[in-house]
This record gives structure tokens, sequence and C-alpha cells, in this order.
């Protein structure tokens, strides 16, 4: 798998690229992890930055567009096909650094590690 594939969305949720996702509560595998801060939808550029809250912190993270299961619009939430551990063990986020390349190819080669991961 490539990096590249990553920063997209899956085929079967192309129809929610539109949706603002800011403020939808975020779910990992094994619970929730926070919620939306930010999402950039830009084709090959698609990921959303979550803001933890006091589970790690008040940390955030950027997760990958491709990183993302399901999107439920009806209850607001956003699923990640990624436990709570895995997550909060993603390169640190820094509010000055996340648009480069370097931390993004750092946080690609980070999930695309993961099998099952587009």
């Amino acid at each position: 798998m490539t990096t590249e594939n990553l920063w997209r969305y899956r085929p079967e949720l192309s129809a929610h690229e539109s949706i603002d996702l800011v403020g939808y509560e975020v779910d990992a595998s094994d619970g929730k992890v926070g919620s939306v801060d930010e999402a950039n939808n830009a084709v090959g550029d698609s990921y959303v930055i979550v803001d933890t809250g006091p589970w790690i912190f008040g940390r955030k993270v950027l997760i990958p567009a491709g990183a993302v299961e399901r999107i439920d619009p009806d209850e607001r939430k956003l699923y990640i096909g990624r436990t709570k551990d895995e997550i909060k063990k993603a390169p640190e986020f820094d509010e000055s650094t996340y648009r480069d390349t370097r931390y993004r190819d750092e946080v690609g080669g980070y999930y695309a590690a993961f099998p099952g991961t587009m």
C-alpha cells in the first residue's frame, strides 16, 4: 500500500466528502477518541485533526482520511479503523508543522504500517 492512498477517503465514503466534519465525535475501534477540530477534504490531501480532550491531556492528532472506516452524518460520528492506543502512539501533532511534507510522510508511514489500512 502506498501512503498516497491514505490521504483519500475510501471509495464508499466519497458521498460524504463534502460534509463539514468539524464537531463530529470520533470513535476508534475500542471507544471514543475525541472530536474533529479541523478537516481537510482536498483530493489526495484529506485528513481530520482530532482534539482528544482529557483522554490524552488535550492533545490533538492528525488522522489521514484513509483510516476513516465510516461516517455517520445522522449521529455526527466518524469511525476510525485503529485502536485508541494506536492513535495515541501516532506521531505527535505540531500546529506549526502539520502541513509540512516531512511530517505528512511520517504520519503516512505510521498509518500505512497497519494491516487493512487502505
